[in-house]
């Protein structure tokens, strides 16, 4: 069971009307299949597993909570285009840009203590933050000033040796959260993990009798295709033919490298598609500018490693 200590940590789930702020902050009616369920967890100050398949809901179950309790929640994600993302969504819900800020290194210095200011000042509510941004000493010192309302773990699976992701930053994660305060209501978010992989989630986080929510990865608005893969030249003409079929829509292009993305996103080009390449050897400035040259719809496609 969650320690009295944790329940002091943050509101009483009893004390809010949840579907009053889901609709204030988001303009939602109603919830998604496990997501108030996963809110009243948190809010109650229980750690908290939740394997929910990609959008399905997941920053729902930790944005909300955050919003409506006392202190700033620190979110630790691994991509920085993802952190960015979310604040943008986040302030443009709310139309107050202090109420979400991201800390990692593509910011100045000067940006950094803007954003710090604000936490101190008590303006922020979420702080993304990437794991090796967590592990700096004068981070971590820096959270011993403000009030921290609890910590989300997102892409959790990362911390495992046996996910497809493993970051080795992440096995640090429950120390540092320890040395901040060690009381803090853990929630962990992932879209997969295997049985092996979520035991060595729970393990190396922590997590006191998790309160586990599994959702169904039945995705009835998404279809599968697996087509054979011939030459090199009918794969590019038919991708072509396939994305200018879909006028008015935008998607996304995984490849296997970088060089595979610039590649392929100038053959789309040629061919009259808008599109761009997304990688990590592109320097920050440029890829915060086509992260929301898409988002704005100004390119159609995005090739991405």
């Amino acid at each position: 069971m969650a320690t009295a200590e944790k329940d002091k940590k943050v509101k009483s789930p009893n004390m809010i009307n949840l579907k009053d702020a889901l609709q204030e902050y988001f303009g939602f009616d109603k919830f998604k299949g496990e997501q108030e369920g996963i809110i009243k967890s948190i809010l109650a100050g229980k750690d908290t597993f939740v394997i929910m398949p990609t959008g399905g809901g997941k920053s729902l179950c930790y944005q909300l909570p955050a919003l409506v309790s006392e202190g700033t929640a620190i979110i630790v994600s691994p991509l920085i285009a993802l952190m960015k993302n979310q604040v943008d969504l986040i302030r443009g819900y709310s139309h107050d840009d202090n109420v979400a800020h991201f800390l990692n290194s593509s910011l100045s210095k000067v940006q950094q203590r803007k954003v710090k200011a604000d936490l101190l000042e008590g303006k922020t509510k979420l702080l993304y933050v990437a794991p090796e941004t967590l592990t700096k000493k004068e981070n971590i010192d820096f959270f011993h000033d403000i009030k921290v309302s609890f910590v989300a773990v997102d892409e959790a699976h990362c911390i495992s040796e046996w996910g497809h992701d493993f970051r080795p930053e992440y096995r640090k994660l429950r120390e540092i959260i320890k040395e901040i305060n060690e009381d803090l209501p853990i929630i962990a978010l992932t879209a997969t993990a295997t049985p092996k992989v979520q035991d060595d989630i729970v393990k190396n986080l922590d997590l006191q009798d998790p309160v586990i929510f599994i959702s169904s990865f039945n995705r009835a608005n998404l279809f599968y295709e697996i087509i054979p893969k011939t030459s090199k030249a009918q794969v590019l003409k038919n991708m072509v033919k396939y994305i200018q079929k879909q006028r008015h829509k935008s998607g996304i292009i995984y490849t296997l490298n970088r060089k595979t993305t610039e590649e392929l996103a100038k053959t789309l080009e040629a061919n009259g598609i808008r599109a761009v390449a997304y990688h990590a050897g592109l320097d920050a400035q440029t890829r915060a500018m086509r992260q929301d040259q898409f988002l704005k719809d100004d390119v159609e496609v995005i090739v991405a490693t």
